[in-house]
């Protein structure tokens, strides 16, 4: 059995908002002073939040977003980056990667919805989500150059997965900031819609994304997610025991017995 909502609610966030809409869980960085910066309380947070919902089964898609209308998430705590010795820079960034590998590998869909400023480690985090939805007020971008740093959260290393090796060291090695419709031509973001109209679109493309077979929708994140890191042929043999695991399921069965009877197929996520 999955988490009861109420255990969420109750977890006592300085720097979050979670909410919820039917299966979509509804989480947001709450520090518009800072422009919802990630500073060291806020990503210990994200991770409680995140191993939350991970195990709630009545949620299955999340939407991450931002509070205000300036920023997703501006960057991580300068105040913080700049006492930081090697060593504790190191187990720093290894500490946000982590916590971005689990929101990449949640087996549910996280969409990104993007408000305003994401930028460094509000990139990074985007980045991590499964999808990315963007106002047009919206500007993208690794900025890490101009503090004399580089990304810390596997930007390096997401950015070029996602836009190719050329495109990612541009925006690296400058630090320039995207709008919303060149980050959406490149492949960085998958939608730019109106700031007013935001949230709307991400909760319907969530809601579109909930309504598919969650067993499903799991192993195909899990094909994506490790079958890039493979060769082609590895690949492809994971794909085909993740086939073989899926056929199995009761909504497998469900599910083809559904589109022969032309109805509409109920899932149970088993």
């Amino acid at each position: 059995m999955g988490v009861e909502y109420h255990q969420l609610s109750i977890m006592n966030f300085d720097n979050l908002l979670l909410d919820r809409d039917g299966a979509v869980a509804i989480l947001t960085v709450n520090r518009p002073k800072v422009l919802n910066a990630l500073n060291a309380a806020t990503l210990a947070e994200l991770e409680s939040a995140i191993e939350a919902l991970a195990v709630d089964d009545a949620v299955r898609v999340v939407v991450l977003t931002g509070t205000g209308e300036k920023a997703f998430v501006a960057g991580a705590d300068i105040n913080e980056l700049a006492i930081l010795t090697p060593v504790q820079g190191k187990e720093h960034a290894r500490r946000g990667q982590r916590l971005f590998d689990r929101i990449e590998h949640l087996g549910k869909p996280v969409i990104a919805a993007l408000n305003g400023f994401a930028l460094g480690g509000g990139c990074e985090l985007a980045m991590a989500c499964t999808l990315r939805v963007a106002a047009d007020t919206a500007r993208l971008g690794q900025p890490e150059i101009n503090l004399g740093i580089i990304p810390g959260y596997a930007g390096s290393q997401r950015l070029p997965r996602l836009v190719g090796k050329g495109r990612a060291l541009e925006i690296l090695l400058t630090g320039d900031l995207l709008t919303s419709q060149r980050a959406y031509e490149i492949g960085l973001v998958n939608q730019v819609v109106p700031a007013a109209e935001l949230m709307a679109a991400s909760l319907k493309l969530a809601h579109a994304l909930a309504s598919k077979a969650p067993v499903a929708t799991r192993y195909i994140l899990e094909a994506v997610n490790h079958g890039l890191d493979m060769p082609l042929a590895s690949g492809a043999f994971l794909e085909s025991a993740l086939f073989g695991a899926v056929a199995s399921t009761e909504d497998t069965k469900e599910g083809t017995a559904a589109f022969l009877a032309k109805r509409k197929a109920i899932w149970k996520g088993r």
